[in-house]
């Protein structure tokens, strides 16, 4: 059985034109109905990417014994130490980012059962890129999550049925929460989610700044936060990113690149993060909100961002919570702020 299983398992995997499929060990576990595969690893064969695409030391899939007492056969899938990379390139045949391929089918294939839930354990997603001066790894690792009643085997009532839970460090130091709920048989996407992120040492990303913006960070943390709504796949939402005790610019360390317009960029980008920043709280940052269609194209409010800048540097500095007033989505509760960053003092 073991041997069928692999077998069966590698032509599925082997199914996507673009990754190939390498997996480990079979084991079979009658007593719980369940079977795991060792060593799964997914990679991009249509290019040379020097990291795979998915990695994971053990999937194992297994009947949801507990969703019989809902006279439901459901199945559930866990993963230990998955690790997801999307990379960047200048060349569209070059990057991986997994699109227009159906992930959840070959998974669905995977298992006679419908799947119900899944969990993470020690998880890792990395964004890389190779064609900079400084390769970029940004990722986010130690990983939890769970999702839990796609089926819905208790048959609830309200649309937002399932759950997905998250939790994890970025750059091995910030905090990562994320929290969502949604309508599992909605034929456009209809969710609610939530995600925060405090206290990231902004040096931490600076192979990223210079890729993509051309500076780097002297100094500063930062936090994020984003809500969005989304029902029929038509979304809303926003964005806070907030830069605190932010330091861009410095002339003794900046004067010596060799690249002038680098030089002015930083300065110039120093000098606009000094004058529109909340002084109080030493802060710098805004509030995006942004709306569009999943299918199609997605625009952010300019007009409400410049003001909202100018909101958090002379009115009212944000704070790295949900707008909502309250530390919540749907039931799911976030943690408190654990910021062990430097804060400066503000109003909030």
């Amino acid at each position: 059985m073991p041997w069928a299983l692999r077998d069966y398992v590698n032509r599925t995997l082997d199914r996507n034109p673009l990754y190939a499929g390498n997996i480990g060990p079979v084991t079979v576990h009658l007593w719980r109905g369940a079977y795991s595969i060792d060593d799964v690893r997914i990679s991009k064969v249509t290019a040379n990417v020097p990291v795979p695409f998915f990695l994971a030391k053990r999937v194992d899939f297994s009947i949801q014994w507990d969703a019989l007492l809902h006279h439901r056969v459901v199945g559930r899938v866990s993963m230990d130490a998955p690790q997801i990379n999307f990379v960047d390139a200048p060349n569209d045949d070059e990057k991986q980012t997994g699109a227009n391929t159906p992930w959840l089918q070959m998974l669905t294939d995977l298992f006679p059962f419908k799947l119900n839930s899944a969990v993470i354990r020690d998880g890792s997603v990395h964004f890389r890129l190779y064609q900079a001066q400084t390769p970029v790894d940004v990722y986010l690792s130690r990983l939890s999550a769970t999702i839990d009643n796609l089926g819905n085997i208790r048959d609830e009532t309200k649309p937002l049925v399932a759950t997905v839970q998250a939790r994890g460090l970025a750059m091995d130091e910030a905090k990562f929460e994320f929290k969502m709920t949604l309508d599992p048989f909605s034929y456009e996407p209809t969710f609610h989610m939530a995600m925060r992120l405090i206290g990231l040492d902004v040096t931490k990303i600076n192979s990223m700044a210079l890729a993509y913006g051309k500076f780097d960070f002297k100094r500063g943390w930062f936090d994020l936060v984003v809500e969005a709504d989304s029902k029929e796949g038509q979304i809303s939402g926003y964005v806070k990113p907030l830069f605190r005790n932010l330091r861009v610019f410095s002339l003794a360390k900046d004067i010596k690149e060799d690249n002038v317009l680098q030089f002015f960029w930083q300065a110039l980008i120093g000098a606009a993060t000094a004058i529109f920043k909340n002084q109080p709280r030493d802060q710098f940052g805004t509030l995006i909100p942004f709306s569009g269609s999943l299918s199609g194209a997605t625009s952010a409010d300019i007009l409400a961002t410049i003001g909202n800048l100018l909101r958090n540097a002379f009115v009212r500095a944000y704070l790295p919570r949900l707008e909502n007033g309250t530390e919540s989505v749907d039931g799911l509760k976030f943690d408190p702020p654990d910021i062990a960053s430097p804060v400066s003092a503000g109003d909030g």
